[in-house]
């Protein structure tokens, strides 16, 4: 990886034009010495042809404030939102849709023919979808750029680097430290994890003596990121391991639950078998802090020991500090097998695992306030869905952005200009996939897993460090990508970047 430390100084670079093209975003128009009387004409004024949404489309939208929201424009004279990914559109029927904010209110539409629209003040991508080769450019620069990712960071590792993730302006991602986080979308509420033990102890025991092993897997996703199948094959070597699904298949499922071997959901049935087990085995298929998924929370959720591997900060949002066996705290898998069976052979060890059952012995605060304070809500009707919820934050920033800018413009020596917004690699920020087990250099030069995802992981780089470089030259063609890369290719081999 020694050519990728000689990519920092063109990183650094990348870095300035980006930094440099966000502040003429913000900060400058070409008409800011016109006579105050037209700034607003130029406000709502549209590139040519004019907007694929004139007032006629939007005639059927009802034109309302909601609560706490006093924007009294109507809908022609709205900021629009345009939501790039096809098959993501919070709303429907249609393909356009007013809001109505905490504070103000916008236009969303699918339509992409409002991509070069004045009004259109942001563009909201999917995360899974973004591609680098089918971004809008050239990249205007009254527009700012909002991600949303919520899903695995091996749906796209383009975001975990540097120049791909402060193209974007806004984020909601499973980060903390995004702008908008969603760290806690799998878990529904306090309520899920207090729910009772599914299986009683003394019922797992009984299983247990009848052959049920103390450990369960179940995955049929097996090429992925975090080489799951890898760490839990060597595992299996030194503890008997229930592996269901087409990974590391060793027993069959009952044949009611064949359909639900990868299931996210909570049939009943599928719940009730999965819940007979001790500990769930609960491997990620991406490794990155805040990603924790169905996989850890649903076995807290029926009082089973998640045995986990996914999100380094997991315990920052753990129930107490005694719920969870995190796989990296053991030097391997045989001693992990010899920790997991001494908590087998001990009910009152095993049992304290499950002690947060208890509310008052559930003292995460910081889990308990993530909690109580999200605006958003999981099958929760009273809250806005997560994806809504985004948008209208999109909206409320961008109005203020707008009218901080018109303020600027209107009198630049007595006002300040508004500061730049850009995300940086904490919104996202994934490290490089390494082997479930043992040492990448141990590997033979054929194996699968080595031959996708590192190589997966510095191409998005290479894509990323691309688009950035169309960016910075005002390129109107995406196609173009290929070629910016392998100029920067060849100026990285002459020692130039």
């Amino acid at each position: 990886m020694a050519g990728r430390g000689r990519m920092v100084p063109c990183a650094c670079l990348g870095l300035f034009g980006v930094l440099c093209w966000v502040w003429v975003s913000f900060a400058s128009f070409p008409d800011d010495q016109l006579p105050l009387e037209a700034l607003d004409a130029v406000d709502r004024a549209a590139f040519q042809p004019q907007s694929a949404l004139s007032e006629m489309e939007f005639s059927s939208i009802s034109s309302y404030r909601g609560p706490g929201n006093r924007d009294r424009r109507i809908n022609k004279e709205l900021p629009i939102l345009l939501w790039w990914s096809g098959g993501l559109f919070p709303h429907f029927p249609g393909d356009s849709e007013r809001i109505d904010c905490a504070t103000s209110s916008c236009l969303v539409t699918s339509n992409r023919k409002v991509q070069m629209y004045k009004r259109t003040a942001s563009i909201i991508f999917y995360g899974t979808d973004f591609r680098a080769y089918e971004a809008p450019l050239p990249r205007l620069r009254h527009q700012t750029w909002a991600l949303f990712h919520e899903e695995s960071p091996m749906n796209n590792y383009f975001l975990s680097h540097g120049p791909g993730i402060r193209l974007f302006n806004y984020t909601a991602t499973f980060r903390r430290e995004s702008d908008y986080p969603l760290t806690l979308q799998w878990l529904p509420s306090l309520d899920y994890l207090l729910q009772p033990v599914a299986v009683p102890l003394g019922e797992k025991n009984r299983l247990r003596r009848e052959g049920l092993a103390p450990v369960l897997y179940m995955q049929s996703h097996c090429d992925v990121p975090s080489d799951r199948n890898r760490y839990v094959q060597e595992l299996m070597k030194y503890i008997q391991v229930d592996s269901y699904g087409k990974c590391l298949n060793n027993k069959p499922l009952p044949e009611n639950l064949e359909d639900t071997a990868t299931a996210t959901g909570e049939e009943s049935s599928f719940m009730n078998f999965v819940a007979r087990y001790k500990f769930h085995l609960a491997l990620e298929n991406g490794l990155c802090p805040d990603y924790m998924t169905e996989k850890l929370w649903r076995p807290l959720h029926q009082g089973c020991v998640p045995v986990y591997r996914g999100s380094s900060s997991v315990a920052d949002w753990m129930p107490n500090d005694h719920s969870v066996i995190i796989i990296d705290h053991f030097p391997s898998p045989k001693s992990l097998a010899e920790f997991l069976k001494r908590l087998d052979e001990n009910d009152d060890e095993y049992a304290r695992y499950l002690e947060f059952k208890k509310p008052s012995r559930i003292t995460n605060t910081r889990l308990l306030e993530a909690l109580e304070t999200r605006e958003w809500g999981v099958n929760d009707m009273s809250k806005p869905n997560y994806l809504n919820g985004f948008e209208c934050y999109v909206c409320d920033k961008e109005n203020a952005r707008l009218a901080a800018e018109r303020t600027y413009r209107k009198a630049p020596n007595k006002n300040q200009p508004p500061k730049p917004k850009m995300a940086n690699n904490s919104h996202m920020g994934c490290p490089l996939p390494g082997p479930g087990y043992g040492h990448v250099t141990d590997l033979p030069a054929d194996d699968g897993w080595l031959q996708i995802w590192p190589q997966d992981y510095w191409q998005s780089l290479d894509q990323a460090e691309g688009l950035e470089s169309l960016i910075r030259h005002n390129e109107s063609d995406p196609s173009l990508l290929w070629k910016h890369i392998q100029n920067m290719a060849v100026s990285r081999a002459r020692g130039k970047h």
